[in-house]
């Protein structure tokens, strides 16, 4: 089996993470957030997200946050937008990279962002544009790419059509979110392996939420087929309002202690991601859905031939 010799993690606990949390976090709380996941290696971080302040209250507070944290070299910081407004109020504070969302579901997109397919497409022809001026990289995310809680499975030619054009309009990297956790391992890996070769796997990323308790299952299918980019959230934060009583997305911290223990390189602290886990419960105030976070690292844990536990550096 042959495997990507190193992941690249990015990070969307701040944003995807938080914007369905109940609890509102203060700036302050945001940002020694953001600080402390870029403190552990990450080498990009969702950081906020540029919506309207109505549709999504946690958010509301993006410009205060972004021009509060600390920038640190070797990490980028994205942000989320939903139309060229967004994007005006993103680049203004310096991003370094736009992230764009269209769902494969007409339905979802109509009850997502109260806008059809097309228009979500023309939305994001302005965003590249402005995004190109600004010499920003966008990285655009196809929701619902693998099931709709409206629709049912989603076709795979609906997906492959829509990356096409994304990549046309100048989209630097597509992201396929499994929003409402509905994909499986084998659907993942023919999907992941047919855009693999159309597009290359390095212009490729998964997205997946642990809904149905797949997500990690998910991420290896895709790995097999060449992906190499995975999203996660701290903690396995967030959710999606249209799978009620689920989960958040896949952990962060449960990412990096699968791909570390296979011997994948991804470039992160994780006891300091852990750290990252336990704080963002305690800001939230309630207990997140990370296993790592609860049970430690895999390393960690393994026990010398006397019953002691070893003690390696990880």
């Amino acid at each position: 089996m042959v495997l990507p010799k190193e992941v690249t993690i990015v990070e969307v606990g701040p944003r995807d993470g938080l914007q369905n949390e109940q609890k509102m976090l203060s700036v302050e709380e945001k940002v020694r957030l953001i600080d402390s996941l870029s403190a552990t290696g990450l080498k990009k971080i969702e950081a906020a997200s540029f919506v309207h302040p109505k549709a999504v209250p946690q958010m509301a507070d993006a410009e205060k946050v972004m021009k509060s944290i600390e920038r640190r070299a070797g990490t980028q910081y994205i942000a989320l937008v939903p139309n060229t407004v967004g994007a005006r109020r993103a680049l203004d504070c310096g991003v370094d990279g736009l992230a764009f969302f269209v769902s494969a579901s007409e339905t979802h997109n109509l009850h997502n962002v109260r806008m059809s397919r097309e228009a979500s497409l023309e939305e994001m022809a302005g965003v590249c544009a402005l995004a190109r001026e600004a010499g920003v990289p966008v990285r655009s995310y196809i929701v619902t790419a693998f099931g709709c809680p409206f629709e049912g499975k989603t076709p795979e030619d609906t997906v492959v059509d829509l990356a096409a054009r994304m990549f046309d309009m100048g989209a630097s990297e597509v992201c396929l979110g499994d929003t409402t956790g509905m994909a499986n391992p084998l659907q993942v890996f023919n999907l992941f392996k047919r855009l693999a070769e159309l597009f290359s796997p390095v212009r490729l990323a998964g997205h997946f939420h642990n809904t149905r308790g797949t997500a990690l299952a998910n991420v290896f299918a895709a790995l097999q087929a060449g992906i190499a980019t995975f999203d996660g959230a701290v903690g396995g934060s967030g959710g999606c309002p249209y799978a009620p009583g689920a989960n958040g997305n896949v952990a962060t911290e449960d990412l990096v202690n699968m791909m570390e223990d296979m011997g994948l390189s991804t470039g992160v602290d994780l006891d300091g991601l852990i750290l990252c886990a336990k704080a963002a419960e305690a800001m939230l105030g309630r207990r997140l859905s990370s296993t790592v976070a609860q049970a430690g690292p895999t390393w960690r844990l393994h026990k010398a031939p006397g019953g002691e536990t070893e003690n390696r550096a990880s």
